[in-house]
């Protein structure tokens, strides 16, 4: 059995040996993402969660008025060794359907468009159109 095994593992090797990679794959690899906009905005997040508490803390003891200059000198320059991606205002909330920047309902973490669609069809709990 194990020779006829180790057999059919050498014949597979020989076949797909001068085929490229991408022949041999049989379906595409995609993520959970729309676009590449949804990847970088949550390569962001991980950096807000990441520095984000550690550069409001330097950017707090940097705008203090009654400490020395010397200690605020120093908390301004930790500030700048960050990345810039690990400020919290530099986030956009995006819808997670279509990616879509603007008119993002925070709650539901959606578009009005996408919504509205959902809203129409009864797919979300506890809300109904208005009607009058």
């Amino acid at each position: 059995m194990a020779f006829l095994q180790n057999g059919l593992r050498s014949m597979a090797s020989l076949l797909f040996r001068d085929t490229p990679q991408a022949l041999v794959q049989s379906q595409q690899v995609r993520t959970k993402f729309v676009n590449r906009m949804q990847i970088k905005d949550q390569k962001r997040r991980i950096t807000v969660k990441k520095f984000g508490r550690e550069r409001m803390l330097l950017n707090t003891l940097y705008r203090c008025k009654g400490l020395p200059p010397e200690i605020r000198e120093i908390a301004h320059e930790d500030v700048k060794a960050l990345p810039r991606d690990s400020n919290f205002i530099r986030l956009n909330y995006r819808c997670y359907a279509t990616s879509r920047p603007r008119a993002c309902i925070k709650e539901f973490r959606m578009s009005r468009i996408v919504f509205r669609h959902l809203a129409d069809y009864n797919n979300l709990a506890a809300i109904q159109r208005a009607m009058w």
